[in-house]
């Protein structure tokens, strides 16, 4: 049990309690008073008594529920518990236990705040409408005043595990909490007007998935006919064909064409390209050699996932 709600260190108190079984299946208000005697006996409680009336028992949990580690913890919060409630169905053996300051409350006091705070979040959502902008958590009253607006240009991609904005395609997430925190990247007034028209005249979405990204991706690299594929054999490097079609293949598992690019540019400017076609034949050879140090590279990873695999064996 801790007492720390007064600014005065020297006031606080700790004290380790072992229950008895009775008291296990009594109510927490037990403990309440419990601690306040042992407080206002000490020297302490001499200098500034403690009023169990002016007082309740909290416990204190971080954002997972978890109680571990809670004292340390800024993002832990404290939730109060009811006088009348059975002790050992509140609190988890050895956990911390904190003395507040302000009234206890019983488990119907604390029910019918319950039931007051759902009726009114009940009639603020009936009273209210949301901005339709795309990341605006904003709620204002139907038909305004209209509170300013930070919100994306375009509606959210799910796919997979990565989870990201389509407008803003360099910041992505893998956890939720994180999503819901990237910043939009316009500004403006709230509406409740849902624009229903997105690109190209198609209906607007409101969140894009894998075979969006997929459709995208087969606008933006329309398949050759056989004519253009002999044509671009015929007239350039082999090596081009091999890295677009393994491009395609790795974006089918999983491995975005963003990373795939960016390895691959890696890999040619440390072989001495420069992205410049005015050299046809040094184009081809770095091409080539691209490819032949990027299949090496796989390969070696290859061969560590087998061996990894022995180990675990």
């Amino acid at each position: 049990l801790h007492y720390i709600d007064n600014e005065d260190a020297d006031l606080h108190k700790t004290l380790k309690i072992t229950l008895p079984k009775s008291w296990k299946n009594g109510p927490t208000s037990k403990l309440l008073h419990q601690f306040v005697e042992s407080y206002n006996a000490s020297e302490k409680g001499s200098k500034s008594p403690l009023d169990v009336l002016d007082l309740h028992l909290a416990t204190r949990r971080n954002e997972n529920g978890s109680n571990e580690g809670n004292a340390a913890d800024e993002n832990s919060t404290f939730t109060p518990l009811a006088s009348d409630a059975i002790t050992i169905e509140v609190i988890d053996d050895r956990e911390d236990v904190y003395i507040c300051h302000g009234p206890s409350r019983s488990l119907e006091d604390i029910e019918q705040e319950q039931r007051e705070e759902r009726e009114r979040k009940k009639a603020e959502l009936a009273n209210t409408v949301a901005c339709v902008h795309f990341g605006c958590k904003n709620r204002f009253p139907r038909g305004g005043p209209y509170p300013p607006c930070i919100y994306h240009a375009a509606p959210p991609v799910f796919h997979e595990t990565a989870k990201f904005w389509s407008c803003c395609p360099q910041k992505k997430a893998y956890d939720w909490e994180d999503f819901q925190n990237i910043k939009g990247c316009l500004t403006g007034r709230c509406t409740e007007v849902k624009d229903e028209e997105g690109p190209n005249g198609a209906k607007q979405k409101q969140f894009l998935g894998g075979c969006d990204l997929r459709e995208a991706a087969g606008e933006a690299q329309k398949l050759k006919t056989i004519d253009d594929f002999n044509a671009a054999q015929a007239s350039g490097s082999d090596a081009a064909p091999v890295l677009e079609r393994l491009r395609s293949v790795f974006a089918e598992i999983g491995v975005e064409n963003e990373l795939f690019d960016q390895v691959v540019d890696g890999i040619k400017k440390k072989l001495g390209g420069d992205g410049d076609d005015e050299d046809d034949t040094k184009s081809e050879d770095i091409l080539a050699a691209t490819a032949e140090d990027l299949g090496n590279e796989l390969k070696k990873a290859m061969k560590n996932i087998a061996v990894q695999q022995l180990r675990i064996k």
